[in-house]
């Protein structure tokens, strides 16, 4: 007979995974009321729309300022999100809380999971190719808290060990301002016969995490696959990429990109110390990285113009997505 939940969290096995994950820290958007007890279908759903506004609200402004511009700016705004569905969408949301102009353009992408930064950079960089005179917005925003769910399987066990909750937003514009970088481009892999084996599943009206344990054996060949093609076509050898910005998925994502790219530790650093500060929060994962790697607050000086950079992340469909970064 399967084991309660209760007793399932109490093993000294599934505590190991919990206390081995390679996280210190994770940032979670719960009241201590959240705690006593499983909320609701209906209860999740409102700490992700709260949450999702509030900690989305902060990413902006803060982008906003460190950006020098203004909300009246901003000509395009792209929000990714997986772990929840409103209608209208955040980004009508933001543009009222926010007071954006009211003819603003906008875009929502939902579902495309931990890789979701990346088709929201791209929409916003073809937008600013066609639009050389205006600023897209891109903000990435999950409450992954609201998508926990408790059983007895491995899957579940891991999301709720690894995931966190989180919001990063970058200004996408044509003009070269130093120290953010020139996206030259970008690639996607699809692996459609692996579609089920990572996402959300609707159970009992609540998200279930489907993680599986394939993935983090797969990662690496399908990263080595994506990259080697990037930079073929852009007519670039591997060893002249001088940063790394690959999403924190977890450590044995990152243990098995590492290998399958011959990756030094010091080159997939930022991306170990933005899993240990914050855990994997989804598609907002990769720009923490992209900030660490800007920052480069525990490496040798930061980005050289001329400088150039992959960015890497893997989410549902299966997809690898991957971008060029020139400095």
């Amino acid at each position: 007979m399967a084991c309660t939940y209760s007793e399932t969290y109490r093993n000294p096995r599934v505590r190991h995974l919990f206390m081995n994950s390679d996280i210190d820290h994770r940032h979670l958007y719960l009241k201590r009321d959240d705690l006593k007890g499983l909320e609701t279908s209906d209860e999740l759903h409102e700490r992700f729309r709260r949450g999702a506004i509030d900690i989305g609200t902060a990413a902006i402004t803060t982008c906003l300022a460190n950006g020098g511009c203004d909300v009246s700016g901003i000509d395009f705004i792209v929000v990714a999100t997986c772990t929840g569905y409103l209608c209208p969408g955040l980004s009508p949301i933001f543009v009222k809380e926010l007071g954006f102009r009211n003819d603003v353009q906008r875009a929502d992408l939902v579902g495309m999971g931990c890789a979701g930064a990346m088709p929201a950079l791209q929409r916003a960089s073809d937008f600013v190719r066609s639009h050389p005179a205006k600023k897209a917005l891109v903000l990435t925003v999950e409450i992954c808290s609201a998508c926990y769910y408790f059983d007895d399987s491995l899957e579940t066990v891991v999301g709720n060990a690894i995931c966190a909750d989180g919001a990063a937003a970058v200004i996408v514009g044509m003009t070269d301002e130093s120290p953010a970088p020139r996206i030259a481009g970008f690639a996607t892999r699809l692996e459609p016969a692996l579609l089920e084996s990572v996402g959300f599943e609707q159970h009992e009206g609540r998200l279930r995490i489907i993680l599986s344990k394939d993935i983090r054996d797969l990662a690496g060949e399908l990263a080595q696959g994506l990259v080697d093609a990037l930079l073929r076509e852009n007519r670039i050898q591997q060893d002249d990429i001088s940063h790394w910005v690959i999403h924190s998925g977890g450590r044995k994502v990152i243990d098995t990109i590492q290998r399958a790219l011959t990756l030094t530790d010091t080159q997939v650093r930022h991306s170990r110390h933005v899993l240990r500060q914050f855990g994997n929060m989804s598609s907002p994962t990769v720009l923490f990285v992209l900030q660490e790697a800007l920052r480069n607050t525990n490496g040798n000086g930061p980005p050289k113009l001329g400088d150039l950079g992959v960015m890497l992340a893997l989410g549902p469909g299966l997809a690898v997505e991957a971008a060029l970064l020139v400095w």
